[in-house]
This record gives structure tokens, C-alpha cells and sequence, in this order.
């Protein structure tokens, strides 16, 4: 008799099991389109999620963090705002997801910000969103990122930024060893995309609910790997120049941050609130949560997150309304 145990059961090819996308996406009233938007840089790859009850009142642009993409649980988020009559974009960053580019190298901020900022402003300029009020929202080192997009952008494009745990103070025990970075640095480069940084287990410091933890676990898109050598490198210059030019941030802003968040300090946060130049600021720390604040806590704690995000955006579509 066989002692082989049974093969473990095949990954569905979605989060929310087998039921066809369209039908999911209709039965969440919303309307997902997918495609990829060419840039200099490379093919990246691009989702729409358009409200089926309510008119357009603004859009959001979006963007997930490391080793993620803009499928899978991210979804989560854009469908939420989606729902509240919100046309939101989303765009899995260069190396990640479905776009062109090395596996989770983020080995130049700038240009990875820059290439999913073109997408954004050739929606945000379209004819029918141009009067709308347009937000940016970012998590983790997807918040990085957006910081970056927003820094890039002609002043008063945006009519705020939204983020979620974002990555602007990395915790001591995350910090890559500087040793480390040194001594590869001298190969003169050549070792800038080698996946020979130690595994910091972010994923298991990110998501508190173990339920959500399978849930991740099976995005076959997701990146598994030992972070690489240029981007350890890159979210630390990233992280400290962020730092020194909080102060240039003057758009209203909602950063929210779990105060048991491993991953990206709170500090991140708190930083951010203390210094940016914006009138309108708003700070949000929900005692006990992790990182992954949306995707990976129990469902009334990642409500209550979502439910504070929709007050704050709200709220700044009534104040700043169209243009």
C-alpha cells in the first residue's frame, strides 16, 4: 500500500477561488480592465477599476509595494475605492508582476517611479478626469515610490497623497549591513543585482492574520527570493533622502501606520506628519496592527482602515472638489 501523501490541491488562479474574473469583478460592482502601457523603460503592466453604481467623483493612482503586484490582495484596495465612486488606476512596478524588468530589482528609484508616473499622468490628463480631483496612494514601498512620483510632478497635479504603512524609516533589524553593501560594492557593480541579501522574513512580519498569510503565500506572482543586492542599497538612499526633504510635501496627505509594524517604522509615519509643509495633514496609528494593514489583518480591523481612508478622501473630494 502507498504511503505517498495526496498532492497538495492546485493554486486558484485568483485570491477569491475559481469563479471566472468578470463575474467576480461585476459581483463587487465594479468593472476591471487590464492592459500593459509601453514606456522607455519597458512594458508595464496596468489595471482599471471603474464603479458600476456611481458616478466617477475622482480618481486614485496606485501602487503596491516589494515583491507584490497590483493583482492578489492588492486588488482588496482598489476595488474598495472603486466602490466608493472612485475610477482607480494601478500599475505593478518595473520587476514585479506582469511588467518588464528584473525580479524585484529596484535598483533606481527614480526611474521606477518615474516609468509608473508616465501611466498616471496620461490618465490623469485625459479630457473626462482632467476637472476630477486625483489622489496618488502608495503602501509600503510602494508609499517610497509614490513620494517619489510626487516629487517628480508639476506642482498642484495632485490633490493629495494617501499612504499606507509607507516605507520611509526602515526598522534597525531590517536595515541592510552596510558591510554588507560595502564590500559588495566593491565589484564595481557587478554584483548590484545579485539576490544575495539575507531574508529578512518581511512577509511574516507584515501579515498578522494567519488566514491572510495562506491567502499571500499563494500569489503566484509574488516575489520569493532573497532580496537583491541593488535594491537593499537603493530603499536605504531612498529612505534617507525622503527623510531630508519631508518639508517639500504641501498637498493635503492621510498616512496611516500599524504601531506593531516590523517592516516600515511607524516612524515613518510620524516623521512625515511632523514635517511635511501641508496645511491639511492627517496621521492615523492603529495600536497593535502589522504592515500589511488592509491585506493582512483580521477583516474589522482592515475595515476600520479602509473606513478612515474613505472619510479622509471624501471629505477632500467635498472640500477641494472639481476643478
Amino acid at each position: 500500500m502507498s504511503t505517498e501523501a495526496p498532492p497538495p490541491p492546485p493554486t486558484p488562479p485568483n485570491f477569491w477561488g475559481d469563479m471566472p474574473e468578470e463575474e467576480y469583478y461585476t459581483s463587487q460592482r465594479v468593472k476591471n480592465t487590464k492592459s500593459y502601457f509601453d514606456t522607455p523603460n519597458g512594458k508595464i503592466f496596468t489595471q482599471e477599476f471603474l464603479p458600476l453604481d456611481h458616478p466617477i467623483k475622482g480618481t486614485v493612482y496606485m501602487t503596491h509595494g516589494y515583491g507584490s503586484d497590483t493583482g492578489w490582495l492588492f486588488q482588496k484596495i482598489c476595488i474598495a475605492y472603486s466602490q466608493w465612486g472612485y475610477a482607480v488606476y494601478a500599475a505593478d512596478m518595473l520587476g514585479h508582476g506582469r511588467s518588464e524588468g528584473l525580479r524585484c530589482y529596484l535598483g533606481d528609484m527614480e526611474k521606477i517611479a518615474a516609468t509608473s508616473l508616465s501611466f498616471f499622468l496620461s490618465v490623469r490628463k485625459r479630457e473626462s478626469y482632467a476637472h476630477l480631483p486625483a489622489f496618488l496612494l502608495g503602501e509600503s514601498a510602494g508609499g517610497a515610490a509614490t513620494m517619489l512620483m510626487y516629487f517628480q510632478s508639476e506642482p498642484g497635479i495632485w490633490t493629495g497623497l494617501i499612504f499606507s504603512a509607507p516605507l520611509f524609516v526602515i526598522p534597525e533589524d531590517m536595515k541592510p549591513s552596510r558591510l554588507h553593501l560595502f564590500a559588495y560594492g566593491l565589484l564595481f557593480g557587478i554584483a548590484d543585482t545579485w539576490a544575495a541579501m539575507p531574508d529578512k522574513k518581511m512577509v511574516g512580519k507584515s501579515i498578522k492574520d494567519p488566514e491572510k498569510l495562506k491567502i499571500i503565500a499563494g500569489n503566484p506572482r509574488r516575489y520569493t527570493g532573497n532580496p537583491r543586492v541593488g535594491t537593499m542599497r537603493e530603499l536605504l538612499r531612498v529612505c534617507e533622502y525622503i527623510q531630508a526633504n519631508f518639508s517639500r510635501v504641501t498637498a493635503p496627505f492621510l498616512t496611516a501606520h500599524g504601531t506593531d509594524d516590523g517592516v516600515a517604522s511607524p516612524e515613518s509615519s510620524k516623521m512625515l506628519y511632523e514635517k511635511a509643509s501641508s496645511e491639511d495633514k492627517t496621521l492615523k496609528l492603529y495600536e497593535g496592527m502589522y504592515h500589511s494593514l488592509i491585506q493582512g489583518e483580521l477583516d474589522e480591523n482592515s475595515d476600520r482602515v479602509l473606513g478612515d481612508m474613505r472619510e479622509w478622501i471624501d471629505d477632500r473630494v467635498e472640500k477641494y472638489g472639481r476643478k
